[in-house]
């Protein structure tokens, strides 16, 4: 009778185990997805830009220095390993502020602000950017959540058993890099 006991908590606990890893594997696959659906949205960003600096540059041609900084930090951005997230953070956040200065470059340009695919492309980045916010939202909270698991008891044994580790956040470390820029047209 004895040995059907231990038989019966050594069977549940494999199954909780079982069911513990499964947890981890669920959490660590929605921080995929969240991240996926991030790089989705700055991909679409990136693949806006050169359409936003052309039709700038033929209404502020003398504006190069604004337009050359936004071409070259798109290619940053689209230069950082899909895998930084730290990197990839960073490089999106100067990108975005280099689009609030060419945006604020537009100010001073009223045909620009009048013509219709500037306003379309501005209409297409500002959804992109609400894009961006929820995916970024979406992933953090993915990332909240495999992060407590893997160091909350008992699931961070079997994390640690496991290889399971915790995910960085998708943060904008700088303070002026958080600031949004208020453009209006």
């Amino acid at each position: 009778m004895a040995s059907w006991l231990v038989l019966g908590a050594v069977a549940a606990l494999a199954v909780y185990i079982v069911f513990l890893y499964n947890q981890l594997v669920r959490k660590r696959q929605m921080v995929q997805e969240g991240w996926s659906g991030i790089d989705v949205q700055l991909k679409r960003r990136t693949n806006l830009v050169p359409n936003l600096v052309e039709t700038v540059k033929g209404y502020a041609s003398h504006e190069q220095s604004t337009l050359d900084a936004v071409t070259d930090l798109r290619a940053k951005a689209s230069g950082v390993a899909a895998d930084d997230v730290a990197g990839r953070a960073q490089a999106e956040g100067a990108l975005g502020l280099a689009l609030g200065r060419l945006f604020a470059v537009a100010e001073a340009y009223p045909d620009l602000k009048a013509s219709q695919n500037f306003s379309d492309l501005h209409n297409s980045l500002d959804e992109i950017e609400n894009a961006i916010q929820m995916a970024r939202r979406y992933y953090n909270g993915a990332v909240r959540g495999l992060n407590v698991a893997v160091e909350s008891f008992p699931s961070n044994l079997v994390a640690g058993q496991f290889g399971f580790q915790k995910a960085e956040y998708f943060e904008i470390e700088d303070a002026a890099e958080r600031a949004v820029p208020k453009v209006e047209f």
